[in-house]
């Protein structure tokens, strides 16, 4: 398996770390439990990167990577070095590689696979998964002790799905996750035995993207919780269903599993379901040395007595303040440092969607020519739904006109005529001001797409990357450098380029980058677009212990996108940002005099 590793780009690293936590898994769960939920947490730190762990190598900076121990550090250097980790090679000699095929298909888990491809000694991974279904079609998995005739349907039906592209390799952004969950929390509410429903895992802690949806529910009628969520108009099949918990694929792919739990015990099942494994991990080390055990049914003493009855907690914030913490947000929940933190009850007041006064990065469908795609909502339209927002302000960011179309002249009297459009908004216009910005392009020699009189008819730039990805680190850095360098630059949009699950961006020295901005007092954008959410939220918490300020803004080209500003807020406070650090919570009197200091 090892040998077969010929680029060492994060994606392949994370299955590479997500197969050794899978090998512990099937080997001996009990005695690598700990090496198992590391193994996994470095996992999906990897796959989140947006610097490649490689590149770190090169320059000696892999011990910078938060959550990869010194040992794990150790075989990584190997492999980079070698080609191979003697570590790794070891444990998967235990395994069939073909087992690691099977994980990515619904409804196998580390045991199931390796049950399989040892009973029927399937060790060929080209064939695998087809070898599967025709055995299953055969009968003979049911046979198999602890699988049965449902299992062996269910395993035809999930490798038919994983095929047409259904299951958990296919991973959601955010946004889209969020809003397929929030049409099944609506539905779940009509339901009078319902009391409360909240999202689980991954998407309450607002990752950037999303496997599975997980749901849990507070209510004393399991039953008819259970039979409400069945009956879910969306629900393509049902995958199982017992007394407290159920599972279904929807329309489109995305399986769906609910939890549900009494009232009074609700607390604790939130907070353990909510994750992440390592921030439960590092939570259960903090109560064991107040001799207290952590459950999804509450706490008990950590005694020898069988008949301890854990304590239940209504809510999350009850479960935390029993063992001596502040409430820590979803969002912080990555063991990063928030339970030392929480103990200490000096977590920050993170950034809050009501904080926000203003988008600063907005298209609208003014005729400006742009080099790139135009908006479809009239700045008027924008202006009006941002009033309803509550917004002071609304900065009108198009892309520059194009430059290969129109000559100097022609570029300078468009901006003019936009300036002056602006200007006759805002007289007539009392309650929100809008400003004239644009969104320029960095060409590849540094230099802006627009210079000269230009300047004159514009409050500020917003500069960014849209072509030519393919610099190096080095010369892609001093090409953002050279273009933030210009004085009406101020913020610096969709920094790492990434679009998720499509493109993973180019590479920046954000350490250069950071100390840039800070000295200068230029902006990062926080891009709420979901496929960017970008500048991604580990960087976002580095960026903050530069002294980095930020904005966040939604690149709406609609006006319909301008309610996106929910998945940036979440993506500042998954880098633990107040609202201090996000200068598009200041009054508009406060940010101009930002912008044209």
């Amino acid at each position: 398996m090892m040998s077969k590793m010929t680029k060492f780009e994060n994606h392949s690293i994370a299955k590479l770390l997500r197969n050794v936590a899978a090998t512990y898994a099937i080997t001996n769960p009990k005695k690598f439990y700990f090496q198992m939920i590391a193994y996994q947490k470095a996992s999906d730190i990897v796959e989140g990167m947006t610097v490649q762990v490689y590149d770190l190598w090169k320059e000696n900076k892999i011990d910078q990577i938060p959550g990869i121990g010194k040992t794990m550090q150790e075989h990584l250097i190997e492999l980079f070095t070698t080609g191979k980790a003697t570590h790794f090679e070891n444990i998967f000699k235990e395994v069939p590689e073909s087992v690691f095929i099977l994980l990515d298909i619904p409804t196998f888990g580390p045991k199931k696979a390796y049950k399989l491809v040892k009973e029927f000694n399937l060790i060929n991974p080209k064939t695998v998964i087809s070898d599967v279904k025709n055995i299953a079609k055969k009968g003979e998995i049911a046979k198999l002790e602890g699988f049965g005739e449902k299992s062996q349907t269910d395993i035809i039906r999930s490798i038919d799905e994983f095929k047409k592209g259904a299951g958990k390799t296919t991973r959601m952004v955010l946004p889209y996750a969020s809003e397929i969950a929030e049409k099944l929390i609506n539905y779940l509410k009509e339901n009078k035995d319902i009391k409360q429903v909240n999202t689980l895992g991954s998407l309450r802690r607002m990752r950037s993207t999303v496997g599975d949806l997980d749901i849990s529910v507070a209510s004393s009628n399991p039953k008819s919780a259970i039979s409400h969520f069945l009956a879910y108009p969306y629900v393509s099949r049902k995958i199982e269903e017992g007394p407290t918990t159920a599972s279904v694929l929807l329309n489109g792919g995305a399986q769906v599993d609910l939890m549900v739990q009494p009232p009074d015990a609700y607390g604790a099942l939130l907070q353990h379901f909510t994750g992440s494994k390592a921030h439960n991990i590092k939570l259960r080390e903090f109560a064991l040395k107040k001799n207290l055990s952590l459950s999804e049914y509450g706490i008990r003493p950590k005694t020898n007595k069988s008949n301890d009855v854990a304590k239940h907690f209504d809510t999350e914030e009850k479960f935390y303040n029993a063992i001596g913490l502040d409430w820590i947000p979803p969002e912080l929940r990555e063991d990063t440092g928030e339970v030392e933190f929480a103990s200490k009850h000096s977590l920050p007041t993170l950034v809050e969607l009501k904080n926000i006064k203003g988008d600063l990065h907005i298209h609208s469908s003014y005729p400006i020519e742009p080099s790139h795609d135009m908006g479809n909502s009239t700045m008027e339209t924008m202006l009006t739904l941002g009033k309803k927002l509550g917004y002071e302000y609304i900065g009108f960011s198009e892309h520059n006109p194009s430059s290969s179309k129109h000559t100097k002249t022609q570029v300078n009297t468009i901006l003019k005529k936009r300036f002056e459009f602006i200007e006759q908004l805002n007289s007539s216009n009392k309650y929100i001001r809008a400003l004239s910005l644009l969104e320029t392009d960095i060409l590849p020699s540094g230099k802006l797409a627009i210079d000269g009189e230009a300047f004159d008819y514009l409050d500020a730039i917003l500069v960014s990357i849209h072509s030519v990805f393919s610099m190096n680190k080095k010369e892609m850095t001093k090409r953002v450098l050279e273009g933030l360098s210009h004085k009406k630059a101020k913020i610096l949009t969709h920094p790492t380029g990434r679009l998720l699950t499509t493109r993973p961006g180019y590479e920046l020295d954000f350490d250069e980058i950071f100390t840039f901005c800070k000295k200068f007092n230029k902006a990062i954008e926080i891009n709420s677009w979901p496929q960017r959410l970008d500048l991604p939220d580990t960087l976002v918490k580095e960026a903050i212990s530069y002294g980095v300020q930020f904005v966040i803004n939604t690149d709406s080209h609609d006006a319909t996108h301008m309610n996106l500003m929910k998945y940036g807020v979440s993506v500042a406070r998954r880098g633990w940002a107040t609202k201090h650090d996000i200068l598009n919570t200041l009054p508009y009197n406060k940010l101009i005099e930002w912008i044209r200091n």
